[in-house]
């Protein structure tokens, strides 16, 4: 079978004996690339890559993949928090560990989530993606009583919009830099920004895109980071501590009062197809992964989100 590697910054289809992973199979249907993935080859991985993943066990459930491995065993996971496991971060697919952009995959069974009615497993690979922004959303405590306003217009950043708009949010604000990315958030609900903001979606994971969100959030308000800081940055402390604002890290998805985020991201994705029809932009098949890489890392491309089809 076919899979998609990283090796030496770049990415190559080759041909694996085993599918990669341990647990339940899942022949895959959709994968997505994610801007992780770059920096996953940008630090030198040679694992198989892909952490947005759907597809179909092997009874025939339509499942969406979620790309922890917690081991469900430790308080954080009894606690529901399980993207706060310690062998969760151990695993990191795509990079420590070998992801699922392959024809099939396995993964523990607990970390399928069964697609609802109305979304398609060729679109579901958004789900990792969604409920990273469903989550940042609701530590936040995102409610219709709430602004909201996303800085980075990219996938993640786009998803928060659909999100907010799913969760009620009195309004929605997209600060983008790309027309496309304005464009989509435009299809999407989201107004331009203006004045201060309860809650603020901090998407991109840049010292400029931080600065941003200080200068929108509002006294009192929230700044989520689900945007990954490698560096080390400083925030403009006086203007938080003036408003007495919070920067929360958002760390992936989890569970809350026996609710999965994943689980609420899919139930959004399959009221509202509008969302999967904006953020896909490209659709390749396996053998042409290299090309799906290159499309997805052109910032002219107008590419959101790209899947690729084992």
């Amino acid at each position: 079978m076919k899979a998609v590697r990283a090796r030496r910054g770049t990415v190559v289809v080759e041909e694996i004996e085993e599918p990669p992973g341990t647990g339940e199979l899942v022949y895959v249907k959709s994968a997505s690339i994610c801007g992780s993935d770059f920096g996953y080859l940008a630090g030198g991985s040679q694992s198989i890559l892909g952490h947005e993943l759907a597809g179909v066990t092997s009874d025939g459930r339509a499942v969406a993949v979620e790309a922890l491995r917690a081991c469900m065993n430790c308080g954080p996971c009894f606690e529901g928090r399980y993207n706060l496991c310690s062998t969760a971060h151990q695993q990191v697919l795509g990079m420590t560990v070998d992801g699922g952009l392959s024809e099939a995959f396995r993964h523990p069974a607990h970390h399928l989530e069964p697609l609802p009615a109305g979304l398609d497993v060729a679109d579901a690979s958004l789900v990792e993606p969604a409920s990273v922004a469903w989550h940042g959303l609701r530590i936040c405590g995102t409610d219709p009583a709430s602004r909201v306003v996303v800085v980075g217009g990219g996938a993640i950043g786009l998803m928060a919009v659909a999100a907010a708009r799913a969760m009620g949010a009195g309004e929605v604000a997209l600060d983008a830099r790309y027309p496309h990315q304005r464009q989509a958030g435009e299809r999407l609900g989201a107004g331009e920004p203006s004045g201060l903001y309860d809650v603020v979606i901090e998407s991109a994971g840049t010292s400029s895109a931080l600065a941003r969100s200080v200068e929108l959030v509002g006294p009192g308000g929230s700044i989520a980071l689900l945007g990954l800081h490698l560096e080390a940055f400083s925030p403009d402390f006086l203007t938080i501590f003036t408003k007495e604002a919070r920067i929360v890290p958002s760390m992936a998805y989890c569970s809350h009062d026996g609710t999965k985020d994943f689980a609420e991201a899919a139930s959004m994705l399959a009221a509202n197809p509008e969302i999967a029809d904006t953020l896909i932009t490209h659709r390749f098949p396996l053998s042409d992964a290299e090309e799906a890489f290159r499309v997805a890392q052109d910032r002219q491309s107008g590419a959101i989100k790209v899947v690729i089809e084992p």
